[in-house]
């Protein structure tokens, strides 16, 4: 079910080698699953999804994607909170109140930068989705659906939770999020496919060599001109500057490499069998609406009885819209 929304819409550098990152992330393990911060803006046109109406309180889980942080829900959450709802905006480990910050980067000594070392480069899906399925597990005991959302990189733990506890949950929404398949198992896997391809890459923005460093990392804190276009161009092309600067303000340096590359893809028994809804971005530079597409209809192909029901945001990029209403609107009503 289609529910179309009516808005508007170089070369190597001196901080590590190009040659050896494009080795590293040649199948286009950049594609930044999820970096940037939602920022409320404003109020607009409330807009009811099918389904019923939300009849109680229910439990919303949010998970953000990569170089983010729980803070990625805030607008949202706190709409969502008012409208009664139990709402919990979960930080991957250190991410967000974890966060590590290179010392380095807080001197912006990018030569520094990029040897420093970092324990994000430990980190694996498997934690990530350790850490979510504690959320998703204390969320059921208080009683009355959970409903599982994930953005962008987000979208992995959403795979690999409902497979683990799909009696757990009623209803996950991948929000521009990744939703690895069979013949795509894993982040780099999506994005390096023909579809991935398409987003932007900022292989120029890139501090030093990931494959040492074990971690993508990225300097938000730039003033060079060419790199906050192409940041902007990623996550937020449509938003003002000063919503940008906004965003970006509240980005981390690293992520891990080996959370890129593992596996999440959910069973038809499992996963497949818990209803699901997916907000497609028709402008997102980060994972492109042909990946999005791809991705919904190889789900789709899995479990042919329980489809994704798609919500398109045609002229929204990666953040989603400037104005997240619509966004709660939707979450509000989804159907459990």
């Amino acid at each position: 079910m289609a529910d179309n929304e009516n808005s508007s819409r170089g070369s190597d550098r001196e901080y590590g080698e190009g040659p050896s990152r494009r080795k590293v992330l040649g199948r286009g393990a950049l594609s930044l699953g999820g970096a940037a911060l939602a920022v409320g803006l404003g109020a607009g046109v409330a807009g009811a999804t099918g389904g019923r109406p939300a009849k109680g309180p229910r439990t919303y889980v949010l998970v953000h994607g990569t170089h983010s942080a729980g803070m990625f829900w805030t607008a949202i959450g706190r709409e969502l909170a008012l409208r009664g709802h139990r709402v919990v905006a979960v930080d991957q480990p250190l991410h967000g109140t974890e966060k590590f910050i290179p010392e380095a980067y807080q001197a912006q000594d990018l030569r520094a930068l990029a040897v420093e070392a970092s324990p994000v480069a430990a980190l694996t899906v498997e934690d990530f989705e350790r850490r979510v399925l504690g959320a998703v597990r204390r969320a059921a005991r208080l009683g009355g659906p959970v409903i599982l959302v994930g953005h962008s990189m987000g979208g992995l733990s959403l795979s690999r939770v409902g497979d683990a506890v799909p009696g757990l949950l009623s209803h996950l929404c991948y929000m521009a999020a990744m939703c690895p398949s069979r013949s795509m198992p894993s982040l780099n896997d999506c994005a390096g496919s023909p579809e991935g391809q398409r987003s932007v890459t900022p292989w120029d923005q890139m501090i030093g060599d990931p494959e040492k460093l074990g971690v993508l990392r990225l300097n938000w804190r730039s003033g060079d001109r060419r790199d906050l276009a192409v940041f902007k161009e990623m996550i937020c092309a449509e938003y003002t500057d000063a919503a940008f600067l906004r965003v970006i303000e509240g980005m981390q340096t690293d992520e891990s490499m080996a959370a890129y590359g593992g596996r999440a893809v959910g069973s038809a028994g499992r996963w497949g069998r818990i209803p699901r809804t997916y907000l497609r971005f028709g402008k997102d530079r980060t994972v492109s609406p042909e990946l999005q597409d791809r991705m919904i209809a190889e789900a789709d192909d899995l479990t042919p009885d329980n489809r994704f029901t798609v919500h398109d945001f045609p002229g929204s990029g990666h953040c989603g819209p400037a104005d997240p209403t619509r966004v709660t609107d939707l979450l509000h009503n989804l159907p459990v």
